[in-house]
């Protein structure tokens, strides 16, 4: 076929989500693992498509024995003081394969984020890991380095948000009304640096904690906590905007567990909005520790232009309540999926019932009173630390539910849960694989990008298909987040501008400009994809610097 090019430049507002068949619920569930021998309170995929899954050193006894006789000793521990269990595996996604790693310090309820050299640097905890900084380097024989004493403070329910200079900033965590940064500044003898906004939004449910953090497109932090937002300038330490606060009063954060995802970013990158949903209302903690009265879960969204310069929010009802549910990003850009949770109750052990079994997919550019489509449900109810990613190739992985004190599996209603599956949403279907592109092997060549680079990505289909609508193609770049306690920080999905296609043969190849800035996209690894409609290639693994 004859070399055309087509200028143009993809937006992705321009094509509505494909609907699925009537009468049938889309997305189905595989079991990926019966057991990983650890409960997956905390996840973060990694450039070499392995999973770092973690939970706590203080649960008891794991069902995953550590390597060649190890043990952990800790005098401290209240309930093992000779462990030698693992409490940290590694899953290689590509091998289905597992391996006990070590971890000393106490995980628990702990925050993260990868850096621009691909280790991930994870950071509080409990005990003797609530000033603990761990890093973990991708590589198929390493295991957990820790640093104690590295943090300023106690960082118990903290979040971590990476910037555009590489460093994370650490914001937050219980009776913490502040944040620091990783690595410190070396210039300066100010470590610790006060928050007054996380003071004021704390209530006797302390419902401030794991704060929602998301990089706005102009280099201030929006901060959630409880009910409010503030735009942060963290360089100079001042509120540059107060939002309003969302309608109804109820808190989001943490033991109130909503979630919250910064939605895909067009190409110009003067635009940004944020997306809250679900959540347990005021005082549901509180009744539910004081008279095991468990309130029904909110069953409402807001959304706001955080870009906007007098902004509101428009809220929306999902199709059912839920409270600790995991809000994942989908690599087309179009899509969010709800995954995981409860109907009734909140954050805490034994504090939920009624288990959310059928995830929801959240078409971002349909209308108000469209955006919502229920999914084929899972078997098994994952409520409090449960966790959930999205994988290279399209599917989102799902792990733990742990509402107990440690591991319990014989007696209770809702047992420790050690598995692993997988949800793979509807593009993924047989009826979509003749419609999925084919990334071809670009050797070194998109493998490394430079901020505002243009590059060319060539991809097929599976069956030679000739594409009949070129302006279907959109190419995205997603970072895998770290997840845990209902909430994905540093999530982020960021979609190019296309400024050429051309087809030769079977084949076809898109021009693309990279994004402009760390501010836009913080330096680090990206999974990139190339989409036809709502369906997604498998990613490609690149790294912007």
């Amino acid at each position: 076929m004859e070399l055309c090019r087509l200028f143009l430049l993809i937006f992705f507002s321009f094509f509505s989500a494909t609907s699925s068949a009537p009468g049938r619920t889309p997305g189905r569930w595989k079991i990926v693992k019966e057991s990983i021998g650890v409960s997956a309170m905390h996840m973060q995929l990694l450039h070499n498509d392995r999973v770092v899954i973690f939970d706590r050193t203080d649960f008891g006894y794991s069902n995953l024995s550590l390597p060649n006789g190890i043990c952990r000793d800790d005098g401290t521990e209240l309930t093992v003081k000779h462990d030698c269990t693992a409490h940290s595996v590694e899953y290689d996604v590509v091998s289905d394969e597992y391996r006990p790693l070590m971890v000393l310090t106490d995980t628990w309820c702990s925050s993260g984020s990868t850096i621009p050299n691909g280790q991930l640097i994870q950071t509080g905890g409990f005990s003797d890991g609530e000033r603990a900084v761990r890093s973990f380097r991708p590589c198929s024989t390493c295991d957990w380095h820790e640093y104690p004493t590295a943090l300023s403070v106690k960082r118990w329910y903290a979040t971590n948000c990476l910037l555009p200079d590489g460093r994370q900033i650490i914001i937050g965590g219980r009776r913490q009304f502040n944040y620091e940064f990783f690595p410190r500044s070396e210039s300066s003898n100010d470590h610790l640096f006060n928050l007054p906004f996380l003071r004021e939004t704390k209530d006797k449910e302390e419902n401030n904690l794991y704060p929602f953090v998301h990089l706005n497109v102009d280099g201030n932090l929006f901060i959630y906590s409880n009910n409010r937002a503030i735009l942060f300038n963290y360089v100079e330490n001042v509120v540059v905007k107060k939002f309003p606060a969302m309608p109804g009063g109820n808190p989001r954060n943490y033991p109130s567990s909503g979630s919250s995802v910064l939605l895909p970013l067009d190409p110009s990158g003067r635009e940004a909005e944020v997306l809250v949903c679900g959540g347990a209302p005021k005082g549901s903690f509180l009744s539910a520790r004081k008279n095991g009265n468990l309130k029904p879960a909110l069953n409402t969204c807001g959304r706001i232009s955080i870009t906007d310069p007098n902004p509101e929010w428009r809220m929306e009802k999902m199709p059912m309540s839920r409270v600790m549910g995991d809000m994942i990003l989908l690599p087309n850009g179009r899509q969010v999926l709800i995954v995981n949770g409860a109907g009734v109750g909140t954050a805490g052990w034994e504090y939920a019932e009624k288990p959310v079994l059928s995830p929801v997919i959240y078409q971002v550019h349909n209308t108000i009173g469209s955006r919502f489509e229920i999914q084929t449900a899972t078997t098994i109810p994952r409520l409090y630390h449960s966790s959930a990613i999205p994988l290279r190739d399209g599917r989102v992985l799902v792990g733990g539910s742990n509402p107990h004190i440690g591991y319990d599996f014989y007696g209770k209603k809702y047992p420790t849960e050690l598995s692993l599956e997988a949800f793979s949403p509807e593009y993924l279907s047989e009826e979509n694989s003749e419609h999925r592109p084919i990334i071809s092997d670009t050797g070194n060549t998109i493998k490394s990008l430079r901020y505002g680079q243009e590059f060319t990505v060539r991809f097929s289909f599976p069956t030679g298909k000739i594409l009949r609508d070129i302006s279907s193609i959109q190419v995205t770049m997603m970072r895998p987040p770290f997840t845990t306690h209902s909430y994905s920080m540093n999530q982020r999905v960021i979609i190019l501008a296309v400024t050429m296609i051309g087809d030769v043969g079977r084949m076809y190849q898109v021009q693309v400009a990279g994004p402009m800035s760390a501010v836009i996209a913080p330096p680090g690894h990206y999974m990139l994809f190339v989409s036809n409609g709502d369906v997604p290639s498998e990613g490609i693994w690149v790294k912007i610097q």
